[in-house]
């Protein structure tokens, strides 16, 4: 049986990691290099790194920052925002990262999920929904749409995605635990790993989305406080999820 995986995100407006409440009010949280290096040498079993203002902006993602945050990283390493063509995504790719995240474009273009699958394999893809109200927002999460939660996971998945990165705008950044009603929702609809995302605020919150699912994302609580991620894992262990081991240093 896989391992549950702990995943920090890294939000990056403008060269540097955010994080806001409700996809609202952004906070600097530091230098998205400094910061993915001390997650996969911490413990943290990926990472993903979105940009967020390459879609509402019309702007391509920082290339060159996801090919220097790749080469100091040691784990599977995600990456989002502005990605609208395999071009994009090849040239992601090619810059260091192990997977590409969809969402506006997936929206828009339903066809590239199969056109990047065909390309790299569903395990390059990742669709990531914003979900609230029963929808699907797009823009990162400021445009809602009339696509429908559920059906959007399934189609994405039929279309070839690996994984559902599922954020709830509600819950995002209230560190008030986890949308378990959705995550399982989702979950139960897909044959891929769903990843929930959006109100992580404790090790128990974690322990709790990751007893329905099969990883979760946190930010606030890392960002804050990036020497905890440890702690964080030792007491997510502690309460009876099994995580990757570490790697002893040498």
């Amino acid at each position: 049986m896989p391992y549950a995986r702990l995943i920090p995100c890294l939000d990056v407006a403008y060269g540097r990691v955010v994080k806001g409440t409700s996809f609202v009010d952004l906070r600097d949280q530091g230098d998205p290099l400094e910061l993915a290096k001390f997650y996969s040498d911490g413990g943290a079993d990926e990472l993903v790194f979105l940009d967020i203002k390459a879609t509402p902006d019309d702007q391509t993602t920082l290339v060159d920052v996801v090919r220097a945050v790749a080469e100091v990283v040691a784990i599977p390493f995600t990456v989002g925002g502005g990605i609208r063509s395999v071009e994009d995504a090849a040239r992601l790719i090619d810059a260091g990262a192990d997977r590409v995240s969809l969402n506006s474009a997936a929206l828009a273009q339903p066809t590239l999920i199969a056109a990047i699958a065909h390309r790299y394999g569903s395990q390059a893809v990742v669709v990531a929904i914003d979900a609230g109200d029963g929808v699907v927002h797009s823009h990162g999460g400021s445009v809602a749409t009339a696509t429908a939660t559920i059906p959007w996971a399934v189609e994405a998945a039929e279309r070839g995605a690996g994984e559902i990165l599922l954020t709830s705008i509600a819950r995002d950044g209230q560190r008030n635990g986890f949308d378990l009603d959705l995550t399982v929702a989702v979950r139960r609809a897909v044959q891929i790993p769903v990843i929930a995302s959006g109100g992580a605020g404790c090790a128990q919150h974690v322990v709790d989305a990751l007893r329905v699912t099969d990883a979760a994302l946190v930010a606030s609580i890392v960002h804050e406080n990036p020497s905890g991620l440890a702690g964080l894992r030792r007491e997510i262990e502690r309460l009876g999820v099994v995580l990757r081991p570490m790697k002893e240093s040498v």
